[in-house]
C-alpha cells in the first residue's frame, strides 16, 4: 500500500480526497457521510454575511448534463455528467452552524477526516468577522473568491474576485482575522490566475485551491428554453484539462505553496492527475452529489491501487511529477518532419488524394 498521507501547511491529511463545498455537506448528517466514506477531509457548505445570498437557495435548481448537453437522469446519472445549476449559500443561522461544525470536527477524529469552514465572500470585511466566528469549530477555513453565481447576482450577494489586488485585500483581511490555516479558492475566470494564486500566497494563504466553475448557459432543443431557466455554473470532466492546466503553471510559480486542485476529478485516477500536476490533494464536489459520498473512499481505494501497482511509496513521490517533466515551447526538440497524426491511422477511403 501506499501512504497517502499528505501534507497543507499545517494541516496532514490521512488521504489526499476531499469532499468540496455543496449541497452534500450543508448538513450534520451529510458532513458525517464524507468522512464516514474515507474523505480526508470535508469542506462544509459555505455561509456569508449576506442574507441575500441564503435566500438565493430558494430560487437553487439543478440539472445534469450527459456529454452531447440533453438532460441526463438523477437516478442514473453518467460519469462524465456535467452539473449545471444556481444555489446559494446555507441557511443556517451563524450561531447554530457554528456549533454544527463543532460537532462534525469532533465526530471527525474517529474517522480520521478533517472539516474545513467555507466562506463564499461578499465583503472582506464581512468575511473575516465571520472567518473569526467559525475558526474554533473547524480545522482550516477556506475563502472562497471563485464564485461563478458572483457574476449573476448583486455585488453584496456574492462575489467573483478576478483582480489580483482585489484578491490581495480579501486574503490579508481574512488572515488578520484568524491564525488557523488559511485555503484561499481561486476562479479560473481571470486574465492570469497564476498572478490570483501569487496575490494570495503574498497575502497570507497557507493554501491555494484551483479552480471554481464557470459560468454556464445551456439552451433546451426541444422546448428552446434555457435549461434552470437562466445562466448558471458548470463543472464537469471537460475541465479537467484546463484545471490541470492552471494547478500546473500555479506549482512552476508557487513553489512553496500548496496546492489544492478541483473542478473535473471524478475518480481515484484524475485525482492522480491532479497530483501528478503539482496539487497535494483534491476536492471532489460534484461527482458525490451525482453519485453519492461513497465514490470518495472509491477514489481513495482506486488511487492507492493505482499507486501501489506502480510501486510508489509515498505520495511525494507523484506530486508535480509530470510537472518536473514539462518542458516549454521553445525547448521541445526539434526533429526530422513526422507526418500528422491522421496521415496514417486514418482510413485510406477518407484521405485527400494527392
Amino acid at each position: 500500500m501506499t501512504d497517502l498521507r499528505t501534507t497543507l501547511g499545517s494541516l496532514e491529511l490521512r488521504n489526499p480526497v476531499i469532499a468540496g463545498s455543496s449541497e452534500l455537506t450543508m448538513t450534520e448528517a451529510g458532513i458525517l457521510s464524507c468522512m464516514s466514506a474515507g474523505a480526508g477531509a470535508v469542506v462544509a457548505k459555505s455561509v456569508n454575511e449576506s442574507p441575500d445570498a441564503a435566500r438565493q437557495l430558494d430560487r437553487a435548481e439543478y440539472v445534469l448534463l450527459t456529454e452531447d448537453h440533453r438532460a441526463s437522469s438523477w437516478a442514473n446519472p453518467g460519469k462524465h455528467d456535467s452539473l449545471l445549476n444556481r444555489s446559494g449559500l446555507a441557511q443556517t443561522l451563524l450561531p447554530d452552524w457554528v456549533r454544527m461544525l463543532a460537532r462534525c470536527r469532533e465526530a471527525g477524529k474517529q474517522h480520521g477526516s478533517e472539516l474545513i469552514g467555507s466562506i463564499t465572500v461578499a465583503s472582506a470585511e464581512g468575511a473575516a468577522r465571520i472567518a473569526a466566528r467559525l475558526e474554533p469549530s473547524v480545522s482550516a477555513i477556506e475563502v472562497n473568491l471563485s464564485a461563478p453565481h458572483g457574476r449573476e447576482v448583486k455585488s453584496t450577494t456574492v462575489r467573483q474576485l478576478t483582480d489580483a489586488d482585489a484578491v490581495r485585500r480579501y486574503t490579508a483581511a481574512a488572515r488578520d482575522a484568524v491564525s488557523c490555516p488559511l485555503w484561499i479558492k481561486l476562479s479560473g475566470q481571470s486574465d492570469d490566475p497564476v498572478a490570483l494564486a501569487e496575490a494570495a500566497a503574498g497575502a497570507g494563504a497557507d493554501v491555494v485551491v484551483l479552480i471554481g466553475r464557470f459560468g454556464g448557459f445551456m439552451p433546451n432543443l426541444d422546448t428552446w428554453n434555457p435549461f434552470i431557466g437562466s445562466h448558471g455554473a458548470i463543472g464537469g470532466s471537460w475541465a479537467l484539462p484546463v484545471s490541470l492546466y492552471w494547478v500546473s503553471k500555479c506549482a512552476l510559480r508557487l513553489t512553496d505553496t500548496p496546492l489544492v486542485g478541483t473542478n473535473g476529478a471524478r475518480d481515484g485516477a484524475d485525482v492522480a492527475r491532479f497530483l501528478l500536476s503539482g496539487a497535494r490533494a483534491v476536492e471532489m464536489a460534484s461527482a458525490p452529489l451525482m453519485h453519492g459520498p461513497g465514490v470518495l473512499g472509491q477514489a481513495v481505494a482506486e488511487l492507492d491501487e493505482y499507486l501501489t501497482g506502480r510501486g510508489v511509496a509515498s505520495l511525494g513521490e507523484v506530486i508535480g511529477a509530470s510537472v518536473r517533466r514539462t518542458v516549454s515551447y521553445a525547448e521541445v526538440q526539434v526533429g526530422p518532419g513526422r507526418p500528422l497524426p491522421w496521415d496514417d491511422e486514418r482510413p485510406a477511403a477518407k484521405r485527400a488524394e494527392p
